[in-house]
């Protein structure tokens, strides 16, 4: 398979660097990490309750593992919502341009290529305000 050509888009109608966009960009290429992560994070983890001490972490654990999978839970709807909100026609092929790079001309979109970029632009606009 040949690799494709990657272009950062021109988001100056919206105001946004290209800084701030390189930042949103690779938020949303760690959206499956997160999920895999979140999807992990349930359950039972190996824990002895032997009533001796382990370990020398401060604090609770599950505390912890409940407070991580809380921001995972968190960045994953950011990024589903704002793509619903951007485009509910097309929300489920902007998350996959926006998330995995899968470019409009493998993704058999139901709109033309320049309202799919509009509405990717739009996308970028809104996750800027809200992140």
């Amino acid at each position: 398979m040949d690799k494709v050509r990657k272009r950062d888009m021109k988001l100056s109608d919206y105001n946004i660097s290209r800084a701030k966009y390189n930042e949103l960009k690779y938020f949303c290429m760690q959206y499956e990490e997160k999920k895999r992560e979140l999807h992990k994070g349930y359950g039972l983890n190996a824990i002895v309750n032997d009533g001796l001490p382990k370990g020398n972490l401060p604090g609770n654990p599950v505390e912890g593992q409940a407070i991580r999978n809380a921001v995972l839970q968190a960045d994953v709807d950011l990024i589903e919502h704002t793509a619903m909100e951007a485009g509910a026609d097309v929300y489920q092929w902007l998350i996959k341009n926006v998330t995995e790079g899968v470019p409009y001309e493998w993704l058999n979109v139901p709109s033309g290529r320049r309202q799919f970029y509009e509405t990717r632009r739009y996308f970028f606009f809104l996750l800027a305000q809200k992140r």
